[in-house]
């Protein structure tokens, strides 16, 4: 059973609140809301197939620069899929909004917070966002609102986008992950344990979607 998260309410630039969307997960997945925050009912998977082959669902992380924070969600969520033993049912990636790092590796701070938690991010090269990761993508996870205005500007559907900091069970009040590019390492430490907390909520969500 799998409480639905909640949503945080969008502000326009004209200062008029919009109510919430949808959750992109179970939007995506089909899944239906029975009554206010009860658990999940039903879900028919939305999927993509090539011939017989059924695609994965797909997931990107979305930042500035692809090196400090959109990487640590990759890294973690993709290897909390593999070993929930899943990492055939979905795809992980994560880009910049900006192509001022394309084809470095991550922020040397990120790599090694990660690595004291035993991930390897050393693989990681910054990919600037295209419009084809917009269109292929089923979930695109922004790190900050800057970054989910973007995704909306070019056209993501937004029922795909959402905030990660959605899904943070501590419920911050600033719904932006810091961006500790100008920070110490102790803040690199802080932000990767924000996106461990919120991934370990998209896995479980995704793993309640396809229990159904």
């Amino acid at each position: 059973m799998l409480t639905l998260i909640r949503i945080h309410s969008l502000v326009n630039p004209c200062g008029k609140t919009r109510g919430p969307r949808p959750n992109p997960i179970t939007s995506r997945l089909g899944i239906r809301k029975k009554r206010g925050w009860e658990t999940l009912l039903a879900h028919r998977r939305q999927v993509r197939h090539t011939g017989h082959v059924t695609a994965p669902y797909r997931i990107s992380f979305i930042c500035t620069g692809n090196i400090c924070r959109s990487p640590m969600g990759e890294v973690v969520l993709r290897q909390l899929i593999a070993d929930a033993g899943l990492a055939d049912r979905f795809e992980v990636t994560s880009r910049g909004t900006g192509g001022w790092h394309q084809g470095d590796p991550a922020d040397p701070r990120t790599l090694a917070a990660l690595a004291a938690r035993g991930y390897d991010g050393a693989t990681h090269r910054a990919a600037q966002l295209t419009d084809a990761d917009i269109r292929d993508h089923d979930l695109l996870i922004a790190l900050a609102r800057d970054h989910e205005r973007a995704l909306l500007d070019r056209g993501a559907d937004p029922d795909r986008v959402a905030l990660l900091t959605t899904w943070d069970p501590d419920q911050p009040s600033d719904p932006d992950v810091f961006d500790p590019y100008y920070s110490d390492a102790d803040a690199f430490d802080t932000v990767l344990t924000q996106v461990e907390r919120s991934a370990a909520a998209v896995l479980e969500q995704l793993r309640a979607s396809r229990r159904h």
